[in-house]
């Protein structure tokens, strides 16, 4: 479960409510719940109350128990609900070397740590994941490594904020020192990464990223508003002046950057001026895409209480207006590299015809081509390209 908007904890409930009919049918049936929303403590009493037929729930600092909660189920025959509240003075022991199932042979994730220490004020991952605990390197290192020894040609470092990484290892490392290490690995792969906070990214990193063509030249850097009054308030800790500054020292070490950002959309005491703000970062910046959503009220956090609250139908027409100044972006960018030819790693047939694969550029852009014999036999493998156009959500291209 997720709890980082409301949509994605209603979500989840209303699922956990059509999973009634299944335990009715078979009443052996075990229907158990994990993951940040049941780590607060409202929801986890919703579930208790409203869905007993829900034999377990585990919270985000338990899954090394989670067979211990799942045996004591099925032994006591009572409900379980193991959540514990995090210590931020104690120290996180990490369950390194649990088995994982991944959904592609092509594709994977690696989290490098977990948690959050910057409360900005509208969100709870400091409350629902606790404090930043970053992985020892060697062991992130050796999971590459047996990643691209099975043949893995996409891998995501993940972290609620990557470039805090180390500052709680002892001896201390950091983010940039990480992906020095991982270039010493061989191997044909891409690397990514997210999310990277603003106020962290320095010159250091960039320069790193620049040093190895096999890290990704695409940076996911959220701004969540343009205007330094609602930055205040969000305490995200930079101003509008110094991301622009981030931006621009970027680019100079990789000038053919894809950034990308997350924006939020009637923040409490969002004016139309500080709207304005927004979507000239948005012009300014010139961003391949945007993710964009309107303010949601997480219970336990000080945006919530906040006064000023913008009206739904205010944070909508807002929206509107945010989304057509990106498409049009986006449009112009994706169009630009109407012939170029591109390397990019083929994921399989296109949601668009069937008569198309679908790949990914080294910086994430979607990219659908005709399919051929000799297309089928190399899915999961790098190929060059030739794009053909471009519009705000993909490029098309021709096999070369």
């Amino acid at each position: 479960t997720c709890a980082i908007r409301e949509h994605a904890e209603l979500k989840a409930l209303s699922r956990t409510g059509r999973y009634k009919k299944l335990k009715e049918n078979n009443p052996r049936l075990l229907l158990g719940m994990c993951g940040c929303m049941v780590q607060q403590a409202h929801r986890r009493e919703d579930v208790y109350r409203r869905y007993p037929y829900v034999n377990f729930v585990f919270g985000t600092n338990m899954l090394a128990e989670f067979p211990k909660v799942l045996y004591e189920t099925m032994m006591k025959k009572k409900r379980q609900f193991a959540v514990e509240a995090y210590d931020p003075i104690l120290p996180a022991a990490f369950p390194e070397g649990l088995p994982v199932q991944r959904e592609s042979n092509r594709k994977a994730w690696v989290s490098i740590m977990y948690g959050c220490n910057n409360f900005c004020t509208y969100c709870v991952v400091p409350y629902t994941r606790g404090r930043e605990r970053s992985r020892e390197m060697p062991h992130i290192l050796e999971e590459i490594k047996r990643l691209i020894g099975e043949g893995y040609k996409e891998i995501t470092l993940l972290g609620q904020n990557v470039n805090s990484y180390g500052k709680d290892l002892n001896p201390k490392t950091d983010f940039p020192n990480l992906l020095q290490e991982i270039s010493k690995l061989e191997g044909e792969f891409v690397l990514h990464f997210m999310t990277s906070h603003p106020k962290d990214a320095n010159e250091e990193l960039f320069r790193v990223l620049a040093s190895d063509t096999r890290f990704s030249r695409h940076v996911h850097l959220p701004v969540q508003s343009g205007s330094n009054h609602i930055l205040k308030s969000m305490n995200r800790r930079y101003t509008r002046e110094a991301y622009l500054e981030k931006v621009k020292l970027l680019r100079q070490y990789i000038p053919d950057v894809v950034l990308t950002t997350d924006v939020i959309v009637g923040f409490p005491g969002e004016t139309e001026e500080d709207f304005a703000d927004t979507l000239k970062m948005l012009e300014e910046v010139r961003y391949d895409s945007v993710f964009s959503f309107v303010f949601s009220k997480r219970k336990g956090t000080p945006a919530a209480d906040m006064d000023n609250q913008v009206e739904d139908k205010v944070s909508k027409e807002r929206m509107g207006r945010l989304l057509d100044t990106q498409i049009r972006i986006a449009g112009e960018k994706n169009s630009a590299y109407t012939g170029k030819t591109i390397r990019v790693l083929i994921e399989g047939e296109s949601k668009a015809s069937p008569d198309m694969l679908a790949a990914r550029t080294a910086t994430g852009k979607l990219v659908h081509f005709i399919n051929t014999p000799a297309g089928e036999q190399q899915i999961g493998n790098f190929v060059h390209v030739i794009i053909e156009r471009g519009d705000p959500f993909a490029l098309w291209a021709k096999p070369l």
